[in-house]
């Protein structure tokens, strides 16, 4: 029996709102989920409080961009208290930024002759944080690209006309709010990592020396043999694995849940993140 333990829902990116995820996860047998979305914990509060007592599991995450080596990395949260002040008003400082961040990347749109505007952007996104996925679906929409992939190679990447960086916390710093908040820290997707032209095993000893818990290892685009040099690293550094889809809904077509032919996610990587959550906060 799968988990899933990277989902994104309409509180950012995905196109799913929590309760339909839940049905969803329901429905392809899985045994627990955690909703991952951006920089907020709202839907993960809203899917919790929709399966209180049915057995079905539902786990507080978030993914958290960071500043690491002149890149920008991907941290998933996990475990920690979603009502702790502290991590709220990290999160919301986030937040911020990200909005200050859109209202810029409309004006060097508007520049290049294309108008959008903040309610436009509002329908799109709907609920939760907004980013440059919703910005890239407007100019789908609007005929300006015919895909996603060329809204953001064209506009909105690093380096693109209308880029535009925002404020991140460093990886150290991410791991101590996650930790402080009762949780524990995850390296999302670490292939990523390596695409940059970092040395993944360097990297990943570094990171456990700043604080990080564990490695995402059971992901859809790796293969068994990535999958055992990451156990082979965790095993080395002392992290927990984790894993899951990070599904995003129809966004990306073609893509589903775990469990079945997608990745599975072994439920007693759950059992070892909890145990880790739990020496976490005894030796704090």
């Amino acid at each position: 029996m799968s988990i899933d333990l990277h989902i994104h829902s309409t509180f950012s990116d995905g196109t799913m709102s929590p309760g339909e995820l839940v049905v969803l996860a329901k429905k392809k047998g899985l045994k627990a989920i955690s909703i991952t979305d951006h920089d907020t914990v709202d839907g993960v509060v809203e899917a919790i409080d929709l399966c209180v007592g049915d057995g079905f599991e539902v786990i507080p995450g978030v993914e958290i961009g960071a500043k690491y080596s002149g890149i920008t990395i991907h941290i998933l949260g996990y475990l920690f208290d979603q009502g702790n002040v502290d991590f709220k008003k990290s999160l919301e400082k986030l937040q911020v930024a990200r909005n200050e961040r859109n209202g810029e990347i409309l004006l060097r749109l508007k520049a290049a002759g294309i108008d959008i505007s903040d309610s436009e952007l509002r329908v799109v996104s709907r609920i939760g944080q907004t980013g440059r996925p919703h910005i890239a679906k407007i100019l789908l929409e609007k005929g300006i690209v015919k895909t996603t992939e060329q809204a953001f190679s064209r506009f909105l990447r690093k380096g693109a006309e209308a880029y535009v960086p925002r404020f991140l916390f460093t990886a150290e710093e991410v791991f101590s709010m996650i930790r402080q908040a009762g949780g524990i820290s995850v390296l999302a997707h670490p292939l990523q990592l390596q695409k940059t032209g970092i040395n993944l095993t360097e990297a990943i000893e570094h990171l456990a020396s700043l604080g990080m818990d564990g490695l995402e290892t059971y992901y859809p685009t790796h293969s068994k043999k990535t999958r055992t040099g990451l156990v082979r690293s965790a095993a080395e550094f002392n992290l927990v694995l984790t894993g899951g889809s990070d599904f995003h809904g129809s966004i990306r077509p073609g893509t589903t849940l775990a469990g079945g032919k997608n990745v599975t996610v072994p439920y007693a990587l759950l059992e070892e993140m909890k145990k880790r959550a739990l020496n976490n906060s005894m030796k704090s």
